[in-house]
Order: structure tokens, then C-alpha cells, then sequence
């Protein structure tokens, strides 16, 4: 490629990065400051939370009628990363917004990630759109839609790059999207910083040397780090599948999710396991005397809230059942209860999305560079021992984790099941 055509592209990239990234950091701002408003609003009237049901008919009826062609969530953007086809509809981008505040108001155990990458996803393919852009910069600018949402709504731009290119394929890299997503979630951060918006802190973990003694510890907890994960995945999946076909209609369905989940709250008797958690992953990286069922609890709370088809992602309910499982594990290994919470808050999700390296990365941006070779070592376990699944099953697989190519990609929803 000659220097003027390198210019060009480069010029072209920069231009799609600012664009999406500015899309997505106002759109991720407004997010999570109506997220802390509801938060305060449920927190200070806790009430609110037997309205579950009531508001789990209510979404799911607008769901139902505005929001079929949008029902894939996450797995709609993979897919149209990978295949093409009809724009993505700009209604995705309110509903979801409005669905996954209205989750938490009412006491929802969901994230934000699946919010702000479907939003971000949701504007930048508007953009492309406007653009009459080819496919191939479709692609670009949907990545860059991706890593621009994770980046922003976590203040983590290094991360929410690597995660655009890394959880498109299982086993390849997508660095043709690689300068305008790193652009994008940039400028998304810049934005939603400059907009007022910050971000939780957490402990940065002190500096401790690896051994053989560590490295066997990091290993039996990797080995629990993928089975609390697979039996996320495989809960959240089994109560939706099973769900579909037990109750057909969405807003019956959600209904039932929800006076499910206030049964639950009375039974267990705390808040904690309500909406994102974070006071909770807060104290898990301080507190040894956190209830050691805390990360199973959390599971069950956001597995059926996902389940039943309510709005949000997984990524900070991910982060409560690592920190918390962490914090479980550090006490009968001898590991640092900081340490052992931040591994595990980067360990669960990055198994069950099969980003490993993103979520290292994301460590080390959460957490400082102490926590990096530790927080390698065990998502790459983790994301080895969990075998071929994932939360996003559009996913595509290019090589299996033991290393055997395949012909050509496929949506790891068409796999034979791991036993």
C-alpha cells in the first residue's frame, strides 16, 4: 500500500472512530447516569421491588410488539458483524435503554455491557447506513460500535479494543477493525468523562512474585473459575430455552421471572444481589468475613433475571460472581483477598466470553499492572477449561480451544455440546 493510500485509509478510519465514539460515549453517559439515578430511587424505596412482575409485563409487552426484530440482543450484532444483511434497526438502541433502566429500577440482577455494545452497535450501524458505507467498512464500523460501548460505559478503552476484535471469533483476531475501534473507544471514554460521568475504583492489589506454590494455587482456581462459569452459562441458557417453551409469550414469561426473583430476595433477606452489586464487589476485595455463597447466589439472581428475558448484560453480575468467588477462594488457598477478587472479577467473564486477553487487559486497567500476570494466567485457564461455550452463542469459533482449525467459522450455537 502506497503512502497516500495508507494516509487515506488512515484518514478514513480516524474520521469513522471519532464519529462512533462520540455516538457512543454520550449514548453510554446518558446510560449510566439514568442507571445511578434508578439505582438511588430503588435503594431509597426498596418496595419498588415487588413491582418486578408488574414491570416484567410491561417490557415484555413492548418487546413483544416493538422489539421482535431486535430479540437477539448481542448475538445480533455478532451476527451482523460476521454475515451482513438488513441494518441493524435504530430502535434497538432506545429500547434496550429504556428496557435495561427499567430492569434495575424494579431490582433486575443484569449488567451493562449488553446495553451499551447493543446501543453502540445500534447508532454506528445508523451511521454506516447514512454513510451508503461498503460491507467491509460496515464491519469496521460496527467493531468500532462494539469497542466504543464496552470502552465507555467501563472506562476501559485498551479493553473495550481488544474485546471488539477478540469476541467476534473465537481464535482469531480482527485487526482490520483495529484503528478505528481503538479510536472509538477513546473517544468514547474522553466523552463520557468530559459529559461527568465517572467510574467505580477499585483497590489496586499489591505487587506478589510467582512460584511454583502460586502457580499450582492459580491453577485450582481456575479449575473453580470455569465451573462456576459453565454453570452460568449453561443455568442461563437451560432457564431461557426451557422457558420458550414452557411459557411462549414473552411478557408471561417475564412475569414469572420476576415474581421468581422477589421470592428469592425475601427468602435470602438482603439487597445484595439486586441490580449491578457493586457495593458488594467493592467490599469483596476488602471483607473476609463476605458470606462464602455470595458469587452462587449472585449467579442464581442473573441467571434467572436473563433467563426470563429481561434487559442488561452480564459483564459487572459477572464481576460480583468473580470478586466475590475470589474472595471465597483466597482464605483456604493463602492467596491476598485483593489479588484473588480482582483475578476472579476478570477470570469469570473472560471465560464465559471467551476473551481472555480483553479481560487481562481490563484488569490491569481496573486494578494497575500488579494484578497482570496473575489475571493472564488464570482467564487463560479458565477460558481453556470451560470448553466450547459462551454467553453469546452467535459467537463464531474459527479454532477449537485445543488448537484444531476448522474450515471456515461457525456460530458456536451449531457445535455438539461440550459435555
Amino acid at each position: 500500500m502506497r503512502l497516500q493510500e495508507r494516509l487515506t485509509a488512515l484518514g478514513r478510519w480516524g474520521a469513522v472512530g471519532v464519529l462512533v465514539g462520540l455516538l457512543c460515549g454520550a449514548s453510554s453517559a446518558l446510560f449510566l447516569w439514568l442507571l445511578e439515578l434508578v439505582t438511588r430511587v430503588r435503594s431509597g424505596d426498596e418496595r419498588l421491588v415487588y413491582a418486578l412482575p408488574v414491570a416484567g409485563l410491561g417490557i415484555g409487552w413492548v418487546y413483544e410488539r416493538l422489539g421482535a426484530s431486535i430479540k437477539g440482543g448481542n448475538n445480533l450484532v455478532l451476527d451482523r458483524v460476521h454475515d451482513g444483511g438488513p441494518p441493524i434497526p435504530g430502535r434497538m438502541a432506545p429500547l434496550v435503554l429504556l428496557g435495561t433502566v427499567a430492569t434495575h429500577l424494579f431490582g433486575g440482577s443484569a449488567g451493562r455491557e449488553g446495553t451499551a455494545v447493543q446501543m453502540g452497535a445500534s447508532l454506528a450501524d445508523g451511521l454506516a447506513q447514512r454513510l451508503r458505507a461498503s460491507e467491509p467498512l460496515r464491519h469496521q464500523i460496527l467493531a468500532s460500535g462494539i469497542a466504543g460501548g464496552f470502552g465507555a460505559v467501563f472506562g476501559t478503552p485498551i479493553a473495550g479494543t481488544l474485546f471488539a476484535l477478540e469476541v467476534v471469533v473465537l481464535g482469531r483476531m480482527d485487526y482490520g477493525a483495529l484503528v478505528p475501534a481503538l479510536i472509538a473507544a477513546l473517544v468514547g471514554d474522553l466523552t463520557t468523562h468530559h459529559l461527568g460521568v465517572g467510574h467505580t475504583v477499585y483497590p489496586s492489589p499489591s505487587p506478589l512474585a510467582m512460584s511454583p506454590s502460586l502457580l499450582l494455587r492459580w491453577v485450582l482456581f481456575a479449575a473453580v473459575v470455569a465451573l462456576v462459569t459453565t454453570a452460568f452459562i449453561e443455568l442461563t441458557h437451560g432457564l431461557k430455552k426451557h422457558g420458550e417453551r414452557l411459557v411462549p409469550r414473552l411478557p408471561l414469561r417475564m412475569a414469572l421471572g420476576g415474581a421468581l426473583l422477589v421470592v428469592l430476595w425475601k427468602l435470602v433477606g438482603t439487597s445484595d444481589y439486586l441490580g449491578l452489586g457493586v457495593p458488594t464487589i467493592e467490599r469483596a476485595f476488602r471483607d473476609p468475613t463476605l458470606p462464602p455463597h455470595a458469587f452462587a447466589l449472585k449467579l442464581l439472581f442473573t441467571a434467572i433475571t436473563l433467563g426470563a428475558g429481561f434487559l442488561g448484560g452480564e459483564v459487572t453480575p459477572l464481576f460480583f460472581v468473580g470478586a466475590t468467588l475470589g474472595n471465597a477462594l483466597a482464605r483456604p488457598l493463602g492467596l491476598p483477598i485483593e489479588l484473588a477478587a480482582g483475578v476472579g472479577l476478570a477470570a469469570v467473564f473472560a471465560s464465559a466470553s471467551n476473551a481472555p486477553l480483553a479481560l487481562s487487559i481490563m484488569a490491569v486497567e481496573l486494578l494497575g499492572a500488579a494484578v497482570l500476570p496473575h489475571a493472564v494466567l488464570v482467564s487463560v485457564l479458565a477460558f481453556l477449561l470451560s470448553g466450547h461455550r459462551s454467553i453469546y452463542p452467535s459467537q463464531r469459533i474459527a479454532r477449537t480451544k485445543h488448537g484444531q482449525p476448522l474450515p471456515a467459522p461457525i456460530p458456536l450455537r451449531d457445535l455438539p455440546p461440550d459435555p
